[in-house]
């Protein structure tokens, strides 16, 4: 009888704990996700602040709840701000962060163009300009 209710105990708990698994690996990867609000560049899972704390088990409650991966995340959102996202979503005030890294390689490469066709048609070469003015002809 003892065997008996001990194997039952150690399924109760293993099974308990494989239950458990899927919601700690889901808190984990939110954690990861957002930024800590009072460490600024860490994210709830690295940092170690009393803040990030609860804010862990907060993700730790509403998952429980059954909320959504996505509905824990427009919490934060809430009452947060977008700061807490690592990766803002995109809209009209973040598009000039999606948008602006590409918008200036765009300027640099027609810049670049720009002086490489002023140099060809100047007729100048690499050569010639690597002379110094003195000993030209």
């Amino acid at each position: 009888m003892k065997a008996f209710l001990l194997s039952l105990t150690s399924l109760l708990c293993m099974s308990w704990a494989l239950a458990a698994a899927p919601d700690e690996a889901r808190l984990q990867a939110l954690a990861a996700e957002l930024r800590c609000p009072v460490c600024q560049n860490q994210s709830l899972a690295d940092s170690n602040a009393e803040l990030a704390a609860d804010l862990r088990q907060e993700i730790r409650r509403q998952l429980e709840a059954g909320h959504s991966d996505q509905e824990v995340r427009d919490y934060m959102v809430s009452r947060y701000g977008e700061f807490v996202l690592y990766e803002p979503r995109l809209g009209g005030h973040t598009l000039l962060l999606w948008i602006g890294p590409f918008a200036m390689l765009g300027a640099a490469v027609a810049v670049l163009a720009w002086r490489v066709r002023r140099r060809a048609s100047a007729g100048t070469t690499v050569e010639d300009a690597a002379v110094a003015p003195e000993s030209r002809p």
